[in-house]
């Protein structure tokens, strides 16, 4: 019996995430794993008056393509990818994976290589979006692999994806446009400040955000949602942070990770596990070392990490920094092929001053900002 929830989140995606118009382009990714999730988009995107193109990958591609290619093929980004980004109005990107581990044993090096040659396609991408000519969404169909990252049965993980994505089942839009509503408090008054600071276990952080704008994430991109951020000044962030939950980029999860900032940038890195990984991948270009974004997590109802930064880094109670590409919105002019989100617990004594005055500690917003 199909899952209910499947055709209601396709329904939110089209409707609400990226708001398919007649005769909009929409590009839709993900694998053979996922097709329920698919072609029900597909559908929505059709009722819609849209004209989807789905462009499905297949498990290993990814594996073989670092095994057997060439530099050249490593860096090559087809054609069609570059139009597509370049004219769609839109993508739907749903995550699906068989094995999250898949590229754990790849050499670092060869993904730097890959990430560098997609680092433009991305900024076409980020441009684009932030000139309101293009808007994507990102989520998840649940599987077995991530099912097993969380350390839960499928079905639980099924429960747990949905009740993150759709929390009121009857009108999961209505819901949205609530939290967009309560966290556009926040982002009015964070706009206003030129200062944060960061401080609880293992956190002493300090940065501008002078001149640069918070962006309220309610659903509009990724599914689920819940979080506010920004970019910071470039040359702005001093201190240190360890992130207390493990992290994965490029397929490759690392634990323990404590970066060190002066001036901006990454002077010191170090990892628990994964460090090695770590280092080449921030010397993959110049902006890799300096922050492209500052952020704090909103989603109450996402209380624990499950290993995908898509729902760790919205758990509610948590901020999380991203090294590299910075979002042009944002006003961030950070350059870099990559964008690493690392997630840290603020809800055991963490706290942030906007302007030397208290607004978060132990993971809530003061009254004033609920």
């Amino acid at each position: 019996m199909p899952d209910p929830r499947v055709e209601k989140l396709a329904q939110v995606l089209v409707q609400y995430s990226i708001s398919v118009k007649p005769e909009d382009q929409v590009l839709i990714q993900g694998s053979p794993a996922a097709e329920p999730l698919l072609k029900a988009i597909h559908l929505e995107i059709l009722k819609a008056g849209g004209y989807p193109m789905m462009l499905i990958g297949l498990p290993g591609l990814g594996e073989s393509l670092f095994k057997y290619g060439n530099d050249e093929q490593i860096q090559h980004i087809p054609e069609p990818m570059k139009v597509a980004f370049e004219t769609f109005d839109a993508s739907i990107n749903i995550m699906s994976p068989l094995n999250t581990k898949a590229m754990s044993n790849i050499p670092p090096e060869k993904v730097a290589l890959a990430s560098q040659a997609q680092g433009e396609l991305f900024g076409t991408i980020m441009k684009r979006t932030a000139d309101g000519d293009f808007s994507w969404s990102l989520a998840l169909f649940p599987t077995n692999a991530s099912a097993q990252d969380a350390e839960m049965s499928l079905t639980e993980y099924e429960d747990f994806v949905y009740n993150a994505c759709l929390p009121d089942m009857e009108d999961p839009v209505g819901y949205w446009k609530k939290v967009s509503v309560q966290q556009q408090k926040v982002v009015d008054y964070l706009d206003k400040a030129s200062t944060l600071r960061v401080e609880g276990p293992d956190i002493d952080l300090r940065m501008s955000i002078e001149g640069r704008t918070f962006v309220n994430c309610c659903g509009t991109r990724n599914m689920p949602d819940g979080e506010v951020f920004t970019g910071p000044v470039e040359d702005s962030v001093e201190g240190h942070v360890r992130f207390s939950y493990p992290t994965t980029y490029q397929g490759r999860t690392l634990e323990g990770v404590h970066v060190w900032f002066e001036k901006g940038k990454v002077v010191k890195a170090t990892a628990d596990k994964g460090e090695d990984f770590l280092l080449k991948t921030i010397d993959t270009d110049e902006g890799a070392r300096f922050v492209g974004e500052f952020a704090i997590g909103t989603n109450v109802g996402i209380t624990r990490a499950t290993g995908n930064t898509l729902f760790d880094e919205k758990i509610g109670g948590s901020f999380h920094m991203a090294l590299g590409r910075g979002m042009p919105e944002t006003g961030s002019v950070n350059v870099s092929a990559i964008h690493w989100d690392m997630v840290c617990d603020l809800s055991q004594g963490g706290k942030i001053w906007a302007d030397d005055k208290l607004i978060y500690e132990n993971g809530r917003f003061i009254h004033e900002l609920r």
